[in-house]
């Protein structure tokens, strides 16, 4: 298992930085990269954390800090451990070996209430029976607050998360984005060190979502504490977070910022789950030279072993569309969509589905060229998910099961 600083890389690519936004990313997805607002103080730390259910092992030796004021986000499929993680830190699960630190110390057996720590899940948990003011001042109803106290720090959260004027109102005749701001809003009331957010905009449409995302990287900000996020929207992830945690199989596959994961994939699942990529098989042949697809090309990368095989990655919106003569590779159209901002084109070389972004439209069955900058190519050193993603043949593994009579299942 790598550590921290192996899994966490650095971007090659500083420019972005000076323009404040990563484009060409999944479905457009744009990331307004922020100026950093947190510390350097660990204010979370799991070392060596294992828990197991029903012996299956669900997360294998996590090692992860988490900074004061910093936005994380666990980002990973169903089943990842992202879940499991969470509710570790929150108390909600107890972990079969290894260590949960707050602010230096061990609180593996402290219960959940005696965290600094609250928790927003993604059904919110409101009291129905009670309105927006009195759901917001129940963590304080709790603690005996006095009616001063209250109705002051009421009134605060309500401006905050912008619902002033609907202290009376009912909590299920709010919309979901009102209900979510209730949620946030009694979570924060008490003052937490640490806020855990388990995907709580799972049930919101996708404009109000965006919307949403927003508001709570502008709400984090303004409060000024730790936001840890679960989510398996990678949009999600790349919009909001200061940090990103790439996770499959109960194991962090990479740490960084989101130009870093979007960049710099440390292996094959990294690069296919953080947006769009064709994943191919390389020869690395010496420094700043690959070989893959039938073609010699170069590339920034060095530091490989010479004759290496290698995972090589290419975004398809780095692939320029040429006439076939000019092209390095080429190969025949076999689908192309039309997303709004460009079109997707599948093109068929030597039997592997290459998927490549462009604004100009090429038809079905055309020959053409596709010319790859040395920038446009990233190297990867081969692990176990090699082999496994890049090939647009389909766009899903379950796509290809359902079709598979020997692995069908039941479900």
């Amino acid at each position: 298992m790598m550590d921290q600083n192996e899994l966490f890389c650095h971007s090659p690519f500083p420019k972005y930085f000076d323009t404040g936004v990563l484009c060409g990313m999944k479905e457009n997805t744009t990331t307004i990269v922020k100026q950093k607002t947190y510390t350097d103080t660990k204010v979370i730390d799991l070392k060596h954390i294992y828990k197991q259910y029903d012996g299956e092992t669900v997360l294998n030796d996590i090692n992860l800090y988490i900074r004061d004021k910093e936005f994380v986000t666990l980002l990973g499929p169903s089943g990842c451990g992202k879940t499991t993680t969470l509710r570790i830190i929150g108390g909600f699960e107890t972990p079969d070996e290894g260590t949960v630190l707050f602010d230096g110390k061990a609180i593996n057996d402290l219960p959940p209430n005696k965290r600094h720590i609250n928790t927003v899940f993604q059904k919110y948990a409101l009291f129905p029976h009670l309105n927006v003011y009195e759901n917001i001042a129940f963590p304080l109803r709790l603690k005996k607050a006095s009616e001063d106290e209250i109705r002051e720090k009421v009134t605060e959260m309500l401006k905050m998360v912008a619902l002033s004027g609907f202290e009376n109102k009912s909590v299920s005749t709010l919309s979901g984005g009102q209900q979510q701001r209730v949620a946030i809003a009694r979570a924060l009331i008490s003052h937490p060190r640490v806020l855990l957010l388990d995907e709580p905009l799972g049930a919101l449409d996708l404009k109000l979502r965006k919307d949403m995302q927003v508001e709570l990287k502008n709400i984090q900000q303004r409060i000024g504490i730790t936001f840890i996020y679960v989510t398996h929207d990678q949009e999600e992830a790349l919009s909001m977070s200061d940090t990103v945690v790439v996770m499959a199989d109960g194991e962090i596959q990479q740490i960084g910022t989101p130009i870093d994961i979007y960049n710099e994939p440390k292996n094959a699942f990294v690069a296919d789950f953080i947006g769009e990529s064709n994943i191919i098989d390389g020869v690395m042949l010496s420094d700043y030279s690959v070989r893959f697809a039938g073609h010699t090309f170069e590339c920034l990368d060095k530091g490989f072993d010479k004759n290496e095989q290698v995972d090589v990655v290419v975004r398809p919106e780095d692939v320029d569309v040429v006439e076939p003569e000019r092209g390095m590779l080429t190969g025949q159209v076999s689908a192309v969509t039309f997303k709004g901002v460009h079109y997707e084109i599948i093109v068929d070389i030597k039997g592997f589905k290459w998927m490549i972004q462009s604004t100009d439209y090429v038809a079905p069955d055309q020959f053409i060229g596709l010319y790859i900058e040395p920038d446009a190519i990233h190297i990867m050193k081969k692990s176990k998910y090699s082999g496994t993603f890049g090939d647009y043949s389909s766009f899903s593994d379950e796509l290809d099961q359902l079709s598979d009579a020997e692995s069908a299942e039941e479900f």
